[in-house]
């Protein structure tokens, strides 16, 4: 048995003891020269004390059960007591109220209470129950699951179960995330200290004037009905007016600090959550829906800013009033006062049981909303391709599906409500509030404090680079995927004023390479160099700033076309702006728009087509002059022309720049210095155009299938296009003779 164990039970035991001995003995000396016998017999609740010594026996029975439960027990034993702290709670709070009821009925026979014995035992009797629920605390969390496992004499299944968060463990963790949250919420609200305290003070007056205006009412009948007296009621009238006018010029101003301060504080938190954001690493974004982050965003902080603000300005109205209508109530009867809170204690647990529930209803309907955020942002934007096999009723019943869950979880929210409200009266609404705005948070928060797992925290910006890129034996997965292995050992080198391709079936791992050269995800094993150095090891803006990707599909932003090509440059001329274009062949269809340089690219780039897209995007990798570039199928949605002036403008002067392709194109590929061959994840040929065409193999195969597509008419158009020129003999005609080592 471990020491913690025996230490706990030995403190329940010795307590036990004490709490029997001494409410034994005050009940003794306050029994009026009765003994306990004739005591039981002829009982009386109005002057008898031997209910209460009966609850200090129900107590101490219920803590000797459990101290014996722990010490038979240590693996199990605190878990059940864990499962049952609601009884205990209710308990000490049923025998607290009872204390209550019996200083009443005694005030009702003595109206004067001068026996010390029972005031020590009416005190004792609220030390013990404190302490009674302290010790239950105490035997519930005694073991460890690292203490569990150390034991020995503990068998493997025990251990094993102790290891599984229990679902106690798990909802004592959520209620310790709870306050925390409410915490961290009320930390935001830091900046706002001076406009809090502002908004407190103006609550303050307003609360004061709304809780005296009923006392001068009461006076001003008082003094025209009872006193007739004309003085008496114009003063008290006065009186009324002034508290009037002042409470409400003060709730004005009161009402709209704190709507100052709500405003701020929503703003602050989006900001700090869209930060978070764009700093986590790539995989965070295959791994959550564009939908539900963007109702994060919006939706669940504007919760947390809305609700949790309004019910701190409601709750501490409802405080200042509160005491003020205490101390009117203590000051006429405490005895009524004293039956009027009795209630308390059980509306408070009744008010946490509630809490908890009305919370996870609340994250429910959150999840549940981000649900049909996510059909609604996939579906609109890919409106052409829904309306293209003509599904919009069908994607309309899906988001219709979506909401009902939503509302079913809403009518839940809704019965809740209602009878929480049957039960408890008005701090309904405050802390229904408050827990629907923590509900809110507790995602937001996960996602303002998580930390990337992959950091860009290099700091290598080195004056010049020269471009050389190495891959060494580099192996990767997807962390949605991790059991699958993308690349498998790859090796090659990327060299300056070199042209390399990158050819393979789809699924070879071609934009794995591009991924990983990018730094946007951690390799499992091997390196990837640049100028010798790994790349994670370089600052993350320099980096980005020496390699430039033009995707085969673009996203361009809803800004001009100026802005989209000078896109992450601070200061740029529109001269270089044009020139990039010109380079791109994009510089003539931009000056054929309506408003040149300055059209609205669209959401996406909607407002252009594929290939002026891809245009643009070339544009903004060749403002940058990169000493290594990389286009990914770049130019596929680009007519033949157009891919060989881009061709031009980016191979004319290799002398500083490394260039890596990923193209379907002969034309494109046979042009490169290197042509690099993956297949299902491992590099299986390497060479030049005709070294690889005399090799045989898999990139043999793959031109041949483009030339036997033309053939029977089933290539597509690149490829058609491609085929065309190489068997025109023009100047896109590869430097091995394509046309004549496949002449039919």
């Amino acid at each position: 048995m471990k020491m913690r164990v025996w230490k706990a039970v030995a403190c329940t035991l010795a307590f036990t003891s004490v709490d029997v001995l001494v409410t034994t003995l005050l009940y003794v000396h306050s029994r009026s020269g009765k003994d306990i016998v004739q005591d039981l017999k002829h009982f009386n609740v109005f002057n008898s004390m031997l209910d209460v010594w009966g609850t200090c026996l129900y107590r101490s029975c219920l803590l000797l059960g459990a101290a014996i439960g722990v010490a038979r027990n240590s693996t199990y034993g605190p878990k059940r007591l864990k499962a049952s702290q609601t009884f205990i709670t209710l308990v000490c709070l049923l025998a607290g109220i009872y204390a209550l009821v019996k200083l009443l009925l005694y005030s009702e026979v003595r109206k004067t209470i001068r026996d010390p014995w029972f005031w020590s035992l009416f005190a004792w009797t609220y030390v013990s129950l404190a302490a009674t629920f302290c010790l239950w605390q105490l035997l519930s969390s005694v073991t460890s699951s690292r203490e569990a496992l150390g034991v020995s004499s503990e068998s493997r299944a025990e251990a094993e179960e102790i290891c599984d968060p229990s679902p106690v463990t798990v909802q004592e963790k959520r209620e310790e995330m709870s306050g925390a949250t409410i915490h961290k919420l009320l930390s935001y609200t830091k900046p706002d200290a001076l406009f809090l305290g502002i908004a407190t003070f103006f609550l303050l007056v307003a609360a004061l004037g709304e809780t005296f205006l009923p006392y001068y009412t009461g006076l001003a009948i008082d003094g025209i009905v009872i006193q007739k007296s004309m003085d008496q009621f114009s003063t008290a009238v006065v009186i009324m007016l002034l508290l009037a006018i002042g409470s409400s010029f003060a709730a004005g101003i009161r009402g709209g600090v704190f709507t100052l301060i709500f405003a701020r504080l929503n703003i602050r938190l989006r900001d700090c959550l869209f930060k978070s954001l764009v700093a986590q690493e790539t995989s965070f974004f295959d791994e959550n829906r564009t939908g539900d982050i963007i109702s994060r965003l919006t939706s669940d902080t504007t919760i947390m800013s809305d609700l949790v603000s309004q019910n701190i300005n409601i709750f501490l109205r409802n405080v200042v009033k509160a005491t003020g209508v205490i101390v009117f109530m203590f000051n006429l009867s405490w005895q009524l006062s004293l039956v009027t809170f009795m209630g308390f204690p059980i509306i408070m647990l009744v008010s946490d049981l509630y809490g908890k529930y009305y919370k996870k209803l609340s994250k429910e309907v959150q999840n549940a909303l981000a649900k049909a955020n996510n059909t609604a942002e996939e579906t609109i934007s890919a409106m052409k391709t829904v309306r293209s096999f003509a599904s919009e009723d069908m994607e309309a019943n899906v988001y219709w599906e979506k909401l009902q869950q939503v509302y079913k979880l809403n009518k839940k929210e809704a019965l809740a409500y209602t009878y929480y409200v049957w039960s408890s009266g008005s701090v309904g609404s405050v802390y229904s509030g408050l827990m629907q705005g923590v509900g809110a948070a507790e995602k937001v928060f996960e996602f303002i404090d998580r930390k990337p797992t992959m950091v860009n925290d290099g700091t290598l910006a080195p004056d010049h680079v020269e471009g050389k890129v190495e891959f060494r034996n580099v192996t990767f997965s997807y962390a949605t995927r991790s059991a699958t292995q993308v690349l498998q050992n790859v090796s090659f080198t990327l060299y300056p004023g070199k042209v390399t391709a990158l050819v393979g079936p789809s699924g070879s791992g071609k934009s794995s390479c591009v991924n990983i050269l990018e730094n946007f995800y951690p390799l499992q094993d091997g390196q990837v160099l640049l100028d010798g150095q790994p790349v994670n090891m370089y600052d993350h803006k320099y980096l980005h700033s020496v390699i430039s990707l033009v995707s085969q599909e673009p996203v361009l932003f809803a800004r001009s076309i100026e802005e989209n090509i000078s896109y992450g440059l601070t200061s740029v001329s529109f001269e270089s702006v044009v020139q990039a274009a010109q380079k791109a062949n994009a510089h003539a269809f931009i000056t054929e728009l309506q408003d040149g340089y300055n059209t609205e690219a669209g959401e996406k780039g909607a407002q252009l087509s594929g290939g002026q897209k891809q245009r643009v995007a070339i544009a903004r990798a060749l403002i940058r002059a990169p000493p290594i570039l990389i286009l990914d199928e770049a130019t596929s949605a680009l007519d033949a022309e157009s891919e060989h002036t881009i061709q031009q403008a980016i191979y004319g002067d290799l002398q500083n720049h490394t260039v890596l392709v990923i193209a379907h194109r002969l034309s494109t590929v046979e042009k490169a210095h290197n042509i690099i061959v993956l297949d299902k994840g491992r590099v299986v040929q390497q060479g030049m155009h005709k070294e690889l065409m005399e090799e045989g193999g898999l990139y043999s195969k793959l031109v041949q299938r483009q030339i036997l597509g033309l053939e029977t008419g089933t290539g597509d158009g690149y490829h058609l296009e491609t085929s065309l020129a190489a068997a025109s003999g023009d100047s896109m005609k590869p430097p091995g003779g394509l046309d004549e080592e496949f002449r039919v």
